[in-house]
């Protein structure tokens, strides 16, 4: 019977805590990096508040199978996990424009979790391209206020055209 060393029950306990309470976990394929391009990859990471650490393929199953995930097809190979408690997009969008900025086929996305949905390499791809969510509400925001601004600008000119004044900007 083989002993399991503390050291790695800790490590699975880790993974299996990242993978429970992250808003979002990729498993990347990151062979073929250099050591530059991982230390700026791991910067980029850490500007976008994502932990980012490789991870060991066995250690990780295990730990993905206590939280109730399935990712025995993906954990082959090199592997790293980047996880955040914050923007859920941040992590794919990351690792895909590092991907295409430095021209690196090698870097990819094998699999993840976002918000407790296991998904596919293909889905979080297309999940990178999706806008931050600071982007989405400034659209949203600007949707809102667009009608309002347009008020505005229709009463001040009708004003202008009864008072026969001067527009208010030329007043100022």
């Amino acid at each position: 019977m083989a002993v399991i060393r503390p050291e790695k029950v800790a490590k699975v306990a880790e993974i299996q805590e990242l993978l429970s309470n992250s808003k979002c976990t990729i498993l990347v394929d990151f062979c073929g990096l250099t050591v530059a391009q991982d230390t700026e990859l791991r910067k980029q990471f850490r500007e976008a508040g994502v932990e980012y650490s490789v991870v060991k393929n066995t250690l990780t199953n295990f730990a993905a199978k206590n939280a109730g995930y399935d990712f025995s097809e993906v954990l082959n190979g090199t592997t790293a996990m980047a996880s955040t408690t914050g923007d859920p997009i941040a992590p794919a969008r990351i690792v895909c424009e590092f991907a295409k900025k430095n021209k690196l086929k090698t870097l990819t996305i094998k699999g993840g979790v976002v918000e407790g949905s296991v998904l596919s390499a293909e889905q979080l791809t297309g999940f990178s391209e999706l806008p931050s969510k600071n982007a989405l509400v400034a659209s949203v925001l600007g949707t809102f206020l667009a009608p309002i601004s347009s008020l505005a600008f229709v009463l001040d000119q009708i004003r202008m055209q009864k008072d026969g004044s001067a527009p208010a900007e030329a007043e100022a």
